[in-house]
């Protein structure tokens, strides 16, 4: 049994997004704390009435993003007290990740709300985005996931709204390796931006290469979830779920039925 049958039960596990409105400090802050719980559960709420698999809570509204170590105490305690509340609600496999890359301020999120797993768009190597030159997150998050319970790290490769020139020189199948070497516990492959469909042949690249579960990370939608997933272990689902596919939209819960339909034929 792979971590995505353990953490979720089912095989090709659908992962909903919780994007979180602008938390206290980001740039956007405009709503109190207690209108932040209240939407995010909306969404998780409407997530599981779909019929997702678990849920994933995410300070989408907090861009721009600041870099790890940089990020503020305020949005770690935020996320984990949301995450808490959604993981106490519905009943689903939770998890959690603080932009950008903040691995290891997701981990104490992660361990202090019971969370599962923690997403890294960084785990090995180094990129460029607009936060900056991020660094690998495996060596330092490493050593702090393995006090009290352990937290399974879901990484990417070739992340999303960043540059990889600067390791553009190692094979793609060489990256998927290394972040198995290096700990992740299942491999994301995404699109060039968020929403975007994940290209094919990049996921049976990866897939070819990892011993370890692949999961799509962005661009699913009722046309192309059944050609995917007959190459992924599961799915992150973020965009496809709002209203009128429009990020910064509450999720439709018709929207999440769709799609869960033709994951159960696939099944």
């Amino acid at each position: 049994m792979n971590v995505l049958e353990e953490i979720f039960g089912v095989v090709k596990p659908i992962i909903g997004m919780v994007h979180l409105k602008p938390l206290p400090g980001s740039p956007r802050f405009e709503e109190g704390a207690y209108d932040l719980f209240e939407t995010a559960l909306r969404d998780a709420e409407a997530l599981k009435e779909g019929g997702v698999d678990g849920v994933q809570v995410e300070n989408m509204g907090d861009s721009p993003f600041l870099k790890p170590g940089e990020i503020g105490h305020e949005a770690i305690a935020l996320v984990a007290a949301v995450a808490r509340e959604v993981r106490r609600t519905t009943g689903l496999p939770t998890g959690v990740f603080i932009l950008a890359n903040g691995v290891e301020e997701s981990i104490a999120a992660a361990k202090a709300c019971g969370a599962s797993w923690v997403r890294a768009n960084m785990w090995a190597y180094a990129y460029i985005a607009d936060e900056g030159f991020v660094e690998a997150a495996a060596p330092r998050a490493e050593r702090l996931r393995g006090i009290d319970t352990p937290v399974s790290v879901f990484a990417d490769v070739l992340v999303k709204h960043g540059s990889h020139f600067i390791t553009s020189d190692i094979p793609l199948a060489t990256q998927v390796s290394r972040l198995e070497e290096l700990g992740a516990d299942a491999i994301i492959v995404s699109g060039e931006r968020t929403g975007a469909e994940t290209p094919l042949e990049r996921l049976q690249q990866v897939k070819s290469a990892a011993s370890r579960p692949v999961l799509v990370g962005s661009g699913i939608t009722p046309d192309n979830v059944e050609r995917l997933l007959s190459v992924a272990d599961g799915a992150i689902v973020g965009t496809y779920f709002k209203m009128g596919g429009v990020l910064a939209n509450p999720v439709d819960v018709r929207r999440v039925r769709e799609v869960m339909r033709l994951v159960r034929k696939i099944r």
